[in-house]
Protein backbone atom coordinates (compact mmCIF):
# COMPACT_ATOMS: atom_id res chain seq x y z
CA UNK A 1 0.00 0.00 0.00
CA UNK A 2 1.21 3.58 -0.85
CA UNK A 3 2.30 5.51 2.27
CA UNK A 4 1.16 8.65 1.91
CA UNK A 5 3.60 11.88 1.03
CA UNK A 6 5.86 13.29 3.80
CA UNK A 7 4.24 16.50 3.75
CA UNK A 8 0.65 15.29 4.49
CA UNK A 9 2.01 13.41 7.47
CA UNK A 10 1.50 15.04 10.63
CA UNK A 11 4.78 16.10 13.34
CA UNK A 12 4.83 16.07 17.06
CA UNK A 13 2.69 18.02 18.89
CA UNK A 14 0.01 18.24 15.93
CA UNK A 15 -3.37 18.77 17.12
CA UNK A 16 -5.71 16.91 15.61
CA UNK A 17 -9.68 16.00 14.99
CA UNK A 18 -9.93 12.39 14.27
CA UNK A 19 -12.87 9.33 14.63
CA UNK A 20 -11.46 6.10 15.65
CA UNK A 21 -12.28 2.83 13.89
CA UNK A 22 -10.92 0.41 16.15
CA UNK A 23 -8.69 -0.99 18.82
CA UNK A 24 -5.01 -2.20 18.35
CA UNK A 25 -3.70 -4.61 20.36
CA UNK A 26 -2.84 -2.59 23.59
CA UNK A 27 -5.88 -0.78 23.71
CA UNK A 28 -4.90 2.40 21.57
CA UNK A 29 -7.61 3.74 19.57
CA UNK A 30 -7.24 3.63 15.42
CA UNK A 31 -7.49 6.25 13.39
CA UNK A 32 -6.67 7.09 9.60
CA UNK A 33 -5.60 10.64 8.31
CA UNK A 34 -5.68 10.47 4.78
CA UNK A 35 -4.59 7.20 4.86
CA UNK A 36 -2.01 7.61 7.72
CA UNK A 37 -2.25 5.66 10.70
CA UNK A 38 -2.46 7.07 14.13
CA UNK A 39 -2.84 4.92 17.28
CA UNK A 40 -4.60 6.95 19.61
CA UNK A 41 -4.61 6.61 23.41
CA UNK A 42 -8.21 7.03 25.51
CA UNK A 43 -9.83 6.33 22.24
CA UNK A 44 -12.89 4.26 21.27
CA UNK A 45 -14.13 2.92 18.12
CA UNK A 46 -17.09 5.86 17.47
CA UNK A 47 -15.41 8.44 19.50
CA UNK A 48 -14.62 11.34 17.48
CA UNK A 49 -11.19 13.40 19.46
CA UNK A 50 -9.18 15.82 19.42
CA UNK A 51 -5.73 14.03 19.88
CA UNK A 52 -1.76 15.61 19.81
CA UNK A 53 0.70 13.80 17.91
CA UNK A 54 3.86 12.08 20.04
CA UNK A 55 6.06 10.07 17.94
CA UNK A 56 5.34 10.11 14.34
CA UNK A 57 6.82 7.46 11.68
CA UNK A 58 6.76 6.93 8.39
CA UNK A 59 4.29 4.30 8.33
CA UNK A 60 2.19 5.41 11.90
CA UNK A 61 2.25 8.02 14.55
CA UNK A 62 1.10 7.27 18.39
CA UNK A 63 -1.60 10.34 19.91
CA UNK A 64 -3.58 10.80 22.94
CA UNK A 65 -7.00 11.95 23.06
CA UNK A 66 -6.93 15.40 24.65
CA UNK A 67 -10.86 15.78 24.55
CA UNK A 68 -13.86 13.88 23.18
CA UNK A 69 -15.54 15.56 20.70
CA UNK A 70 -18.41 13.24 19.97
CA UNK A 71 -18.48 10.37 22.40
CA UNK A 72 -18.68 6.98 20.77
CA UNK A 73 -22.14 5.04 21.37
CA UNK A 74 -20.50 2.39 23.40
CA UNK A 75 -18.88 4.69 25.79
CA UNK A 76 -20.02 4.83 29.77
CA UNK A 77 -18.60 7.37 32.20
CA UNK A 78 -15.75 6.01 33.95
CA UNK A 79 -16.37 5.11 37.70
CA UNK A 80 -12.79 5.59 38.94
CA UNK A 81 -9.86 7.93 38.69
CA UNK A 82 -7.55 5.71 37.60
CA UNK A 83 -4.85 5.47 34.73
CA UNK A 84 -4.77 1.69 35.65
CA UNK A 85 -8.19 0.99 34.24
CA UNK A 86 -8.11 2.50 30.91
CA UNK A 87 -10.92 0.00 29.53
CA UNK A 88 -13.79 0.79 32.13
CA UNK A 89 -15.58 3.69 29.58
CA UNK A 90 -16.69 0.33 27.88
CA UNK A 91 -19.60 -2.06 28.97
CA UNK A 92 -17.75 -4.79 30.74
CA UNK A 93 -19.77 -7.49 27.40
CA UNK A 94 -17.67 -5.12 25.20
CA UNK A 95 -14.21 -5.68 26.48
CA UNK A 96 -14.77 -9.25 26.54
CA UNK A 97 -15.78 -9.18 22.75
CA UNK A 98 -12.81 -7.47 21.84
CA UNK A 99 -10.44 -9.40 23.62
CA UNK A 100 -11.21 -12.39 22.14
CA UNK A 101 -11.37 -10.83 18.77
CA UNK A 102 -7.90 -9.58 19.54
CA UNK A 103 -6.68 -13.33 20.34
CA UNK A 104 -8.26 -14.26 17.16
CA UNK A 105 -6.77 -11.61 14.87
CA UNK A 106 -3.49 -11.95 16.16
CA UNK A 107 -3.23 -15.87 15.80
CA UNK A 108 -4.70 -15.28 12.19
CA UNK A 109 -3.00 -11.84 10.89
CA UNK A 110 0.14 -12.36 12.82
CA UNK A 111 0.73 -16.09 12.99
CA UNK A 112 -0.95 -17.03 9.79
CA UNK A 113 -2.66 -19.68 11.30
CA UNK A 114 -6.25 -21.07 11.01
CA UNK A 115 -8.00 -24.28 11.45
CA UNK A 116 -7.95 -24.44 15.17
CA UNK A 117 -11.07 -23.60 17.55
CA UNK A 118 -11.59 -20.60 19.25
CA UNK A 119 -13.17 -21.27 22.67
CA UNK A 120 -15.64 -18.66 24.24
CA UNK A 121 -14.00 -16.07 26.82
CA UNK A 122 -14.06 -16.75 30.45
CA UNK A 123 -14.99 -13.92 31.83
CA UNK A 124 -13.74 -12.40 35.46
CA UNK A 125 -15.55 -13.29 38.62
CA UNK A 126 -15.12 -9.48 39.63
CA UNK A 127 -14.90 -6.72 37.25
CA UNK A 128 -12.97 -4.44 40.36
CA UNK A 129 -11.00 -4.48 43.76
CA UNK A 130 -9.96 -7.74 42.12
CA UNK A 131 -5.78 -7.59 41.91
CA UNK A 132 -4.07 -9.64 44.80
CA UNK A 133 -0.74 -7.40 44.15
CA UNK A 134 -0.42 -3.80 43.59
CA UNK A 135 3.20 -1.61 42.66
CA UNK A 136 2.83 2.13 43.04
CA UNK A 137 5.19 4.68 42.84
CA UNK A 138 6.04 8.28 44.90
CA UNK A 139 6.32 11.03 43.47
CA UNK A 140 5.07 15.08 44.45
CA UNK A 141 2.37 17.00 43.65
CA UNK A 142 2.06 19.23 41.13
CA UNK A 143 0.21 21.60 42.81
CA UNK A 144 2.47 22.06 46.17
CA UNK A 145 6.15 20.08 45.14
CA UNK A 146 6.63 19.70 48.51
CA UNK A 147 3.74 17.07 49.51
CA UNK A 148 4.71 13.59 48.48
CA UNK A 149 1.95 11.83 46.62
CA UNK A 150 1.90 8.28 45.60
CA UNK A 151 0.16 6.54 43.04
CA UNK A 152 0.47 4.99 39.35
CA UNK A 153 2.60 6.69 36.49
CA UNK A 154 0.69 9.45 34.07
CA UNK A 155 -0.45 7.62 30.63
CA UNK A 156 2.24 8.27 28.42
CA UNK A 157 4.63 10.38 31.00
CA UNK A 158 6.98 8.02 32.76
CA UNK A 159 8.29 11.30 35.36
CA UNK A 160 4.92 11.91 36.25
CA UNK A 161 3.07 10.37 38.45
CA UNK A 162 -1.11 10.52 39.45
CA UNK A 163 -2.18 10.44 42.69
CA UNK A 164 -4.44 7.42 43.81
CA UNK A 165 -6.85 7.70 47.16
CA UNK A 166 -8.64 4.52 46.62
CA UNK A 167 -7.24 1.95 43.78
CA UNK A 168 -10.47 0.30 42.81
CA UNK A 169 -8.48 -2.33 41.60
CA UNK A 170 -7.41 -3.34 44.95
CA UNK A 171 -9.11 -4.09 48.41
CA UNK A 172 -10.04 -1.94 51.10
CA UNK A 173 -7.89 -3.41 53.25
CA UNK A 174 -4.77 -3.19 50.55
CA UNK A 175 -5.36 0.44 49.98
CA UNK A 176 -5.40 1.28 53.96
CA UNK A 177 -1.98 -0.23 54.07
CA UNK A 178 -0.74 2.46 51.41
CA UNK A 179 -2.59 4.98 53.30
CA UNK A 180 -0.76 4.31 56.18
CA UNK A 181 2.83 3.66 54.71
CA UNK A 182 2.36 7.49 52.64
CA UNK A 183 1.05 9.65 55.84
CA UNK A 184 3.87 7.88 57.81
CA UNK A 185 6.12 9.44 55.07
CA UNK A 186 4.65 12.40 54.61
CA UNK A 187 5.27 12.74 58.41
CA UNK A 188 8.54 11.94 58.29
CA UNK A 189 9.28 14.51 55.71
CA UNK A 190 10.44 12.04 53.23
CA UNK A 191 11.62 13.41 49.77
CA UNK A 192 10.35 11.17 46.41
CA UNK A 193 12.28 10.08 44.08
CA UNK A 194 13.07 12.54 40.91
CA UNK A 195 13.26 10.12 37.84
CA UNK A 196 14.76 12.99 35.87
CA UNK A 197 17.85 13.39 38.24
CA UNK A 198 17.53 9.85 39.55
CA UNK A 199 17.75 11.91 43.77
CA UNK A 200 15.41 11.87 46.02
CA UNK A 201 14.56 8.53 48.56
CA UNK A 202 11.02 6.88 47.98
CA UNK A 203 10.84 5.04 44.86
CA UNK A 204 7.85 2.41 45.31
CA UNK A 205 5.83 0.48 47.43
CA UNK A 206 4.12 -2.79 46.70
CA UNK A 207 1.55 -4.18 48.09
CA UNK A 208 0.18 -8.22 48.30
CA UNK A 209 -2.72 -9.51 49.81
CA UNK A 210 -3.37 -13.08 50.26
CA UNK A 211 -6.95 -12.93 49.14
CA UNK A 212 -7.79 -16.02 50.88
CA UNK A 213 -5.99 -15.82 54.45
CA UNK A 214 -6.35 -12.07 54.37
CA UNK A 215 -2.80 -11.53 54.96
CA UNK A 216 -0.63 -8.29 53.49
CA UNK A 217 2.65 -7.60 52.46
CA UNK A 218 3.86 -4.34 52.16
CA UNK A 219 7.43 -3.66 50.78
CA UNK A 220 9.00 -0.01 50.96
CA UNK A 221 11.46 0.51 48.05
CA UNK A 222 13.84 3.47 48.30
CA UNK A 223 17.34 4.52 47.24
CA UNK A 224 20.03 4.38 49.48
CA UNK A 225 19.67 6.14 52.49
CA UNK A 226 21.14 8.32 54.88
CA UNK A 227 22.37 6.60 58.41
CA UNK A 228 19.12 7.34 60.37
CA UNK A 229 16.68 8.60 57.22
CA UNK A 230 14.42 6.23 57.85
CA UNK A 231 12.85 5.09 61.86
CA UNK A 232 12.23 1.40 61.10
CA UNK A 233 10.34 1.37 64.21
CA UNK A 234 8.26 3.77 63.75
CA UNK A 235 7.60 2.59 60.00
CA UNK A 236 6.47 -0.82 61.56
CA UNK A 237 4.40 1.15 64.19
CA UNK A 238 2.66 3.10 61.84
CA UNK A 239 1.66 0.12 59.84
CA UNK A 240 -0.43 -1.91 62.03
CA UNK A 241 -2.36 -3.32 58.64
CA UNK A 242 0.68 -4.59 57.40
CA UNK A 243 1.34 -8.76 58.85
CA UNK A 244 5.00 -7.97 57.30
CA UNK A 245 6.73 -5.43 56.18
CA UNK A 246 9.66 -4.95 54.25
CA UNK A 247 12.26 -2.57 52.69
CA UNK A 248 14.00 -2.45 49.68
CA UNK A 249 17.20 -0.48 48.81
CA UNK A 250 18.16 0.35 45.44
CA UNK A 251 20.44 2.38 43.22
CA UNK A 252 19.24 1.26 40.07
CA UNK A 253 18.26 3.79 37.74
CA UNK A 254 15.17 2.03 36.14
CA UNK A 255 12.32 1.81 37.34
CA UNK A 256 12.02 -1.22 38.82
CA UNK A 257 10.64 -3.26 42.39
CA UNK A 258 13.44 -6.02 41.46
CA UNK A 259 16.72 -6.80 43.00
CA UNK A 260 18.53 -4.31 45.78
CA UNK A 261 18.94 -5.22 49.62
CA UNK A 262 15.83 -6.35 51.07
CA UNK A 263 15.32 -6.41 54.77
CA UNK A 264 12.41 -7.40 57.00
CA UNK A 265 10.79 -4.79 59.74
CA UNK A 266 8.18 -7.15 60.48
CA UNK A 267 6.10 -10.36 60.26
CA UNK A 268 6.94 -13.19 58.10
CA UNK A 269 9.30 -13.78 55.64
CA UNK A 270 6.51 -14.94 53.30
CA UNK A 271 2.92 -14.50 52.13
CA UNK A 272 0.64 -17.33 53.29
CA UNK A 273 -2.57 -17.64 50.27
CA UNK A 274 -4.74 -20.77 49.11
CA UNK A 275 -5.09 -21.96 45.57
CA UNK A 276 -6.54 -24.80 44.14
CA UNK A 277 -6.36 -26.73 47.13
CA UNK A 278 -3.10 -26.09 47.49
CA UNK A 279 -1.45 -23.87 50.70
CA UNK A 280 1.50 -21.68 49.29
CA UNK A 281 4.14 -19.11 51.12
CA UNK A 282 4.94 -16.02 48.77
CA UNK A 283 8.22 -14.53 48.67
CA UNK A 284 8.12 -10.61 48.45
CA UNK A 285 9.94 -10.74 44.88
CA UNK A 286 8.19 -14.55 43.95
CA UNK A 287 5.89 -14.05 40.43
CA UNK A 288 2.42 -14.66 41.31
CA UNK A 289 -0.90 -14.33 39.43
CA UNK A 290 -2.17 -10.96 40.63
CA UNK A 291 -5.68 -12.27 40.49
CA UNK A 292 -6.17 -14.91 42.77
CA UNK A 293 -9.42 -16.04 42.02
CA UNK A 294 -9.09 -15.72 38.23
CA UNK A 295 -5.38 -17.75 38.49
CA UNK A 296 -7.51 -20.73 39.63
CA UNK A 297 -9.37 -20.73 36.26
CA UNK A 298 -6.63 -20.20 33.96
CA UNK A 299 -4.53 -22.85 35.87
CA UNK A 300 -7.65 -25.37 35.66
CA UNK A 301 -8.06 -24.41 31.93
CA UNK A 302 -4.00 -25.59 31.32
CA UNK A 303 -4.84 -28.83 33.39
CA UNK A 304 -7.86 -29.14 31.12
CA UNK A 305 -5.73 -28.50 27.95
CA UNK A 306 -2.75 -30.50 29.07
CA UNK A 307 -5.28 -33.90 29.10
CA UNK A 308 -3.37 -35.64 31.20
CA UNK A 309 -4.04 -39.93 32.26
CA UNK A 310 -1.99 -40.13 34.83
CA UNK A 311 1.16 -41.73 33.33
CA UNK A 312 2.93 -38.45 31.89
CA UNK A 313 5.98 -36.84 32.25
CA UNK A 314 5.28 -33.19 32.46
CA UNK A 315 7.72 -29.84 31.90
CA UNK A 316 6.78 -27.00 33.57
CA UNK A 317 8.88 -23.88 32.07
CA UNK A 318 8.70 -20.78 33.92
CA UNK A 319 6.99 -22.28 36.61
CA UNK A 320 7.37 -19.70 38.95
CA UNK A 321 6.28 -20.65 42.20
CA UNK A 322 5.41 -23.94 40.64
CA UNK A 323 1.85 -23.36 40.91
CA UNK A 324 0.72 -24.98 37.84
CA UNK A 325 3.12 -28.19 37.80
CA UNK A 326 1.56 -28.74 41.68
CA UNK A 327 -1.69 -28.55 40.41
CA UNK A 328 -1.16 -30.86 37.56
CA UNK A 329 1.31 -33.20 39.78
CA UNK A 330 -1.99 -35.70 41.30
CA UNK A 331 -3.10 -36.13 37.56
CA UNK A 332 0.96 -36.80 36.10
CA UNK A 333 3.45 -39.51 36.98
CA UNK A 334 6.40 -36.97 37.31
CA UNK A 335 6.78 -33.06 37.04
CA UNK A 336 9.79 -31.07 36.20
CA UNK A 337 9.51 -27.39 36.77
CA UNK A 338 11.92 -24.72 35.68
CA UNK A 339 12.34 -21.47 36.31
CA UNK A 340 14.89 -18.41 36.59
CA UNK A 341 14.08 -16.23 39.83
CA UNK A 342 15.77 -18.61 42.94
CA UNK A 343 13.62 -17.44 45.43
CA UNK A 344 10.34 -18.47 43.32
CA UNK A 345 11.76 -22.15 43.20
CA UNK A 346 12.96 -21.88 47.07
CA UNK A 347 8.78 -21.39 47.09
CA UNK A 348 8.03 -24.12 45.26
CA UNK A 349 10.14 -26.44 47.01
CA UNK A 350 9.06 -25.44 50.39
CA UNK A 351 5.17 -25.45 48.95
CA UNK A 352 5.39 -29.05 47.54
CA UNK A 353 6.72 -30.25 50.48
CA UNK A 354 4.19 -28.37 52.59
CA UNK A 355 1.42 -30.00 50.16
CA UNK A 356 2.95 -33.25 50.42
CA UNK A 357 3.39 -33.50 46.71
CA UNK A 358 6.62 -35.76 46.22
CA UNK A 359 6.41 -36.46 42.49
CA UNK A 360 7.32 -32.49 41.50
CA UNK A 361 10.67 -31.52 41.40
CA UNK A 362 11.90 -27.47 40.41
CA UNK A 363 15.64 -26.31 39.69
CA UNK A 364 16.66 -22.57 39.34
CA UNK A 365 18.11 -22.04 35.69
CA UNK A 366 17.24 -20.33 32.28
CA UNK A 367 15.01 -21.89 30.41
CA UNK A 368 17.35 -21.02 26.82
CA UNK A 369 20.16 -22.81 28.53
CA UNK A 370 19.20 -25.04 31.23
CA UNK A 371 16.39 -26.64 28.98
CA UNK A 372 18.61 -29.25 27.30
CA UNK A 373 20.20 -30.40 30.57
CA UNK A 374 16.66 -30.94 32.26
CA UNK A 375 15.52 -33.12 28.98
CA UNK A 376 18.94 -35.35 29.13
CA UNK A 377 18.78 -35.98 32.88
CA UNK A 378 14.48 -36.00 33.17
CA UNK A 379 13.81 -37.38 30.14
CA UNK A 380 11.70 -36.44 27.06
CA UNK A 381 8.01 -34.77 28.25
CA UNK A 382 4.71 -36.09 27.35
CA UNK A 383 3.33 -32.98 28.15
CA UNK A 384 5.46 -29.48 28.22
CA UNK A 385 3.22 -26.48 29.83
CA UNK A 386 5.11 -23.32 29.03
CA UNK A 387 4.06 -19.31 30.96
CA UNK A 388 6.58 -17.14 29.48
CA UNK A 389 6.86 -13.28 30.25
CA UNK A 390 4.95 -10.66 27.91
CA UNK A 391 7.60 -10.89 25.48
CA UNK A 392 7.25 -14.40 25.03
CA UNK A 393 9.57 -16.89 23.39
CA UNK A 394 13.17 -16.35 21.70
CA UNK A 395 13.29 -18.23 18.47
CA UNK A 396 16.01 -20.36 20.40
CA UNK A 397 13.79 -21.68 23.12
CA UNK A 398 11.19 -22.53 20.57
CA UNK A 399 13.76 -24.71 19.21
CA UNK A 400 14.72 -26.14 22.21
CA UNK A 401 11.46 -26.99 23.13
CA UNK A 402 11.17 -28.46 19.86
CA UNK A 403 14.38 -31.18 20.29
CA UNK A 404 12.15 -31.90 23.73
CA UNK A 405 9.42 -33.10 21.37
CA UNK A 406 6.72 -33.09 23.77
CA UNK A 407 4.02 -34.71 22.10
CA UNK A 408 1.25 -31.94 23.57
CA UNK A 409 2.51 -28.37 24.02
CA UNK A 410 0.13 -26.40 26.71
CA UNK A 411 0.67 -22.52 26.33
CA UNK A 412 -0.06 -19.91 28.57
CA UNK A 413 -0.01 -16.12 26.67
CA UNK A 414 -0.38 -13.40 28.95
CA UNK A 415 0.00 -11.74 25.25
CA UNK A 416 -1.33 -13.14 22.11
CA UNK A 417 0.69 -11.00 19.97
CA UNK A 418 3.59 -13.22 21.17
CA UNK A 419 1.69 -16.22 21.28
CA UNK A 420 1.32 -16.06 17.46
CA UNK A 421 5.02 -15.81 16.58
CA UNK A 422 5.97 -19.14 19.08
CA UNK A 423 2.65 -20.88 17.49
CA UNK A 424 3.27 -20.37 14.30
CA UNK A 425 6.99 -21.62 14.54
CA UNK A 426 5.93 -24.63 16.68
CA UNK A 427 3.36 -25.58 13.31
CA UNK A 428 5.62 -25.06 11.24
CA UNK A 429 8.00 -27.86 12.94
CA UNK A 430 5.68 -29.91 13.04
CA UNK A 431 2.77 -29.50 15.78
CA UNK A 432 -1.49 -28.39 15.29
CA UNK A 433 -2.54 -25.93 16.96
CA UNK A 434 -5.93 -27.55 18.23
CA UNK A 435 -7.39 -25.22 20.71
CA UNK A 436 -7.30 -21.54 22.06
CA UNK A 437 -9.49 -20.04 24.98
CA UNK A 438 -9.28 -16.76 26.27
CA UNK A 439 -9.09 -16.05 29.99
CA UNK A 440 -9.96 -12.19 31.11
CA UNK A 441 -7.62 -11.56 34.07
CA UNK A 442 -7.38 -7.94 33.66
CA UNK A 443 -11.25 -6.49 33.43
CA UNK A 444 -11.15 -2.53 33.04
CA UNK A 445 -8.07 -3.20 31.25
CA UNK A 446 -6.61 -4.06 27.66
CA UNK A 447 -4.56 -7.10 28.51
CA UNK A 448 -5.74 -10.70 27.94
CA UNK A 449 -4.74 -13.91 28.66
CA UNK A 450 -5.24 -17.32 27.20
CA UNK A 451 -4.12 -20.97 26.68
CA UNK A 452 -3.33 -22.59 23.80
CA UNK A 453 -3.08 -26.49 23.39
CA UNK A 454 -0.42 -27.71 20.25
CA UNK A 455 -0.01 -31.50 19.28
CA UNK A 456 2.86 -32.93 17.74
CA UNK A 457 1.48 -34.64 14.33
CA UNK A 458 2.70 -38.29 14.43
CA UNK A 459 5.17 -38.13 11.46
CA UNK A 460 7.50 -35.28 13.29
CA UNK A 461 9.96 -36.04 15.53
CA UNK A 462 12.47 -32.90 15.14
CA UNK A 463 16.15 -34.11 15.77
CA UNK A 464 18.52 -32.00 18.11
CA UNK A 465 19.69 -28.86 16.60
CA UNK A 466 23.41 -27.44 16.95
CA UNK A 467 22.54 -24.02 18.49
Amino acid sequence: MDQPAAATRPHRGDRLELTIDSLAHGGAGVARKDGYVLFVAGGLPGDTVLAEVGKAKRAYAEARAIEILTPSPDRLEPVAHHPGAPWQVLAYEKQLEIKAQQVDDALRRIGRLDNYRLEPIIPALEQWRYRNKLEYSFGVDPADPTRVICGFHAPGRWEDIVEVTDCRLASEASNRAREEVVAFCREQGLSAHDRRTNTGFLRNLVVREGRRTGQLQVRLVTGPPTPGLLDREALAAATPSADSLFWTRTDAVAETTQGGITELLKGSETLPERLGGLELEISPEAFFQTNTEMAERLYALAIEYAELSGFERVYDLYCGTGTIGMLMAPRAAEVWGLEIVEEAIRDAIAAAKANQIDNARFFAGDVRLALRELNEQAGRPDVLVVDPPRAGLSQKIVRRIIETAPKRIVYVSCNPTTLAPNAAQLVEAGYELTKVRPVDMFPQTPHVECVAQLERRSEHRPAQSTD
